[in-house]
């Protein structure tokens, strides 16, 4: 079976073939290592997000585009199998990458050849593997002290390390945000002490905010996307019916944050991400069909009237 790791490398090997037609650019450091400049210097495009985000989840998840409903506006479609594998111990941004005044979090399956997260201890789950695949949002490129560093906690050579960037202001960034959605209702079960390991499929649905000219109102909307727009189904099979205890805690609309634009929010808590809720962080519908019992729940609903306001309305 391919590795996280390898899957990504599948979806990069892509991307670097048909740089020029997805609007991005492919650059090699002095070691060796790659990097693809998915919005930063280059447009990126829609396409280009798409294999961005399944290079996050190592090729476990399909991202494909459409039309989101009540809003006109074009939206993912996320599918994932082995979400605690795929959203987890991959897709998730929770490797602190900090080199002199660069700081970004680190997304993507090279995550699980570090494996410095408490998280791979709870999934058990650890990779080798001879290529590494690295993601970050950010709206500069990261220096190559921190790409040598990062090819040695790997264990890979730097030749073999490959690193998407892409700022949350860009076409491919916001595609590559919102396709969290499911990762989002994942974490946020992982967080309620659930056992993820239960999860046989998720699928979701988000919309595409329309992108704006600065980071901090993109990094506002693609976040209100998620808490406001994203609706996620979970497939499971739970015997002992220990979600039931959890679920209506899924929703966004759990959280005692919620109501007011992410970019509202931080700046009541003085844009420090760690004052915000943690509960927050999740999609606004979650939808559960456990087949051990065959149960089926909703929980939540979008706020399509908050999302028209902020995008449509200025």
């Amino acid at each position: 079976m391919k590795t996280l790791n390898e899957g990504a490398y599948e979806r990069v090997s892509e991307m670097i073939e048909k740089s020029h037609e997805l609007g991005i650019s492919v650059i090699k450091t002095k070691a060796g290592s790659t990097v693809l400049d998915v919005g930063i210097g280059s447009n990126g495009s829609y396409e280009a997000g798409r294999l961005f985000a399944e290079a996050c989840m190592g090729g476990f998840g399909e991202v494909s585009f459409g039309v989101y409903p009540g809003l006109s506006i074009p939206s993912v479609t996320v599918q994932v199998a082995n979400p605690a594998v795929a959203c987890l111990a991959s897709q998730y941004a929770g490797w602190a990458l900090k080199e002199g005044d660069f700081f970004a979090l680190g997304s993507g399956p090279a995550r699980s050849l570090y494996c410095n997260e408490p998280l791979y201890s709870v999934l058990e789950y650890k990779e080798t593997s001879p290529v590494a695949v690295l993601a970050i949002e950010s709206s500069i490129l990261p220096p190559e002290s921190l790409l040598d560093s990062i090819s040695r906690k790997c264990e890979v050579d730097p030749r073999d390390l490959y690193v998407l960037v892409a700022p949350s202001n860009s076409l491919a960034g916001a595609v590559q945000i919102v396709s969290r959605v499911v990762e989002t209702g994942v974490h946020k079960l992982f967080e309620l002490g659930y056992d993820t390991t239960m999860l046989i499929h998720g699928y979701g649905i988000c919309p595409i905010p329309p992108t704006p000219g600065d980071f901090m109102t993109a990094m506002g909307w693609t976040n209100d996307a998620v808490l406001y727009g994203g609706k996620v189904w979970f497939t499971l099979c739970d015997k002992d019916s220990a979600i039931d205890s959890i679920a209506e805690k899924l929703p966004s609309a759990s959280s005692k944050d919620y109501g007011l634009p992410f970019s509202e929010l931080f700046k009541r808590y003085n844009y420090d991400f760690y004052h915000v809720d943690p509960m927050l962080f999740s999609p606004a519908s979650v939808s559960i069909n456990n087949i051990a019992t065959g149960r089926w729940q909703n929980f939540g609903r979008e706020n399509l009237e908050l999302l028209r306001r902020e995008w449509f309305e200025q």
